[in-house]
This record gives structure tokens, C-alpha cells and sequence, in this order.
């Protein structure tokens, strides 16, 4: 098969087109780059809000006001990159509001829309709370373990989801497990900050704490 060379007229029309569509796809970054950081600001003024609402100093409705500021952000604006710290945020005004299972959705968001492994770890351990606080002991058993096995002593939050795995555990009627999971905290964190406290836990549910 014989190609045909394209024309100096067809070269000169596809340069054009190229150069066109370069600029509107220059100017539609633009524009993107401007709408993100118009939102990253209304992200910080509201983030700024809920932070000074949570102050012990903030009046009653305070935090409601910044509840109803975060929801309303994330409703406009639910693909922004800040979205994962918001909804935690949100998670923790509804959590403080006794809202259990409006607070588990916003943790879920979190997680699910978290790029720090911090953001999801609170996340994930934020949503064992409210199984917790519904008095749900399966789930929040089963939440917090799934973490636990996640972790290593040296990784964020490995004291506080073990120490809350265990408190699920006795409250939902497993001592056993709870002291299982205390000795393994003392034998894989021995010298930690809690280690007396676990060592105090363990002995009042019936276990030996070897020092």
C-alpha cells in the first residue's frame, strides 16, 4: 500500500488545531488551579472555625454552627483534596454530639478518601469508638482487632486501639480475650508509656504481669 505524505496545508491546519487545543487545555488548568485553591481556602476558613468550636472556651452552639459549615462544604465541595480531614473532623463534632452512627459515615469518608496513613488509622479506630459507644461489642471488636493486626509497637496508635480492643473485649463478655490481648501488648511493648497501666488491667482481670 502507497501512503501519501500529508500536505504543507494539512501540516499548517494541524499546527493550528494543536496550538488550540494546547490553549484551552492551558486555560481549563488554569481555571482548575484557580477553583482548587478558591476551595482549599473555604476548606481552611472552615476547618479554622470547627477547631476554635471545639475549645472549651467556644460557646453552646459553636459547634453546631461549625457542624453545619462542614456538612454543608462537603455537600458543595465532596472532590476536593481536603476532604478526608474535613469529614474526620465532621466524625468528631458528631461523636461529641453523641451522633454514633452519623459520626461512623463520616469516619467511613474519611477513610475511604484519606491519602495519610494517619488520617485513615484515626479514621479506622474512630469508627471502632462508635460501635463502642452503641454498645455494638461484636463490631467493635471486630473493628478494633482488624487494626490491631495492622500494627506494630512502633506504628501510631498501637497502645490506644490495644488498650481499646481489650476494653471492648471485657465489656462484651470475653475476659479471656482481653487478658490475652493485654499480655501481648506487655510482651510486644514491654517498656512502653502504658505499660504500668496494662500491667494494672491484666492483673485485675485474673492475669499474671511479668515484669
Amino acid at each position: 500500500m502507497n501512503w501519501t505524505l500529508p500536505s504543507v496545508r494539512v501540516l499548517v491546519i494541524a499546527g493550528l488545531v494543536t496550538v488550540v487545543v494546547l490553549s484551552a487545555a492551558a486555560g481549563g488548568w488554569y481555571w482548575y488551579d484557580s477553583q482548587q485553591r478558591r476551595v482549599a481556602a473555604q476548606y481552611a476558613e472552615v476547618m479554622t472555625r470547627v477547631y476554635a468550636a471545639q475549645s472549651p472556651q467556644a460557646p453552646a452552639d459553636a459547634r453546631a454552627r461549625a457542624q453545619q459549615d462542614l456538612e454543608q462544604l462537603l455537600t458543595q465541595y465532596p472532590s476536593a483534596t481536603p476532604v478526608a480531614e474535613a469529614a474526620y473532623e465532621l466524625g468528631n463534632l458528631r461523636y461529641a454530639a453523641r451522633q454514633w452512627a452519623p459520626a461512623r459515615s463520616a469516619y467511613e469518608v474519611a477513610l475511604a478518601r484519606g491519602r495519610s496513613a494517619t488520617v485513615r488509622a484515626l479514621a479506622r479506630t474512630s469508627i471502632g469508638y462508635t460501635w463502642e459507644a452503641e454498645q455494638n461489642w461484636g463490631k467493635a471488636i471486630d473493628t478494633y482487632g482488624a487494626i490491631a493486626r495492622d500494627l506494630g509497637p512502633k506504628d501510631f496508635l498501637f497502645d490506644d486501639v490495644q488498650f481499646a480492643l481489650a476494653r471492648a473485649q471485657e465489656l462484651g463478655g470475653k475476659p479471656a480475650d482481653a487478658v490475652a490481648t493485654y499480655e501481648r501488648l506487655l510482651k510486644d511493648e514491654p517498656n512502653g508509656l502504658r505499660t504500668e497501666e496494662a500491667r494494672q488491667q491484666l492483673m485485675r482481670l485474673g492475669g499474671t504481669a511479668t515484669k
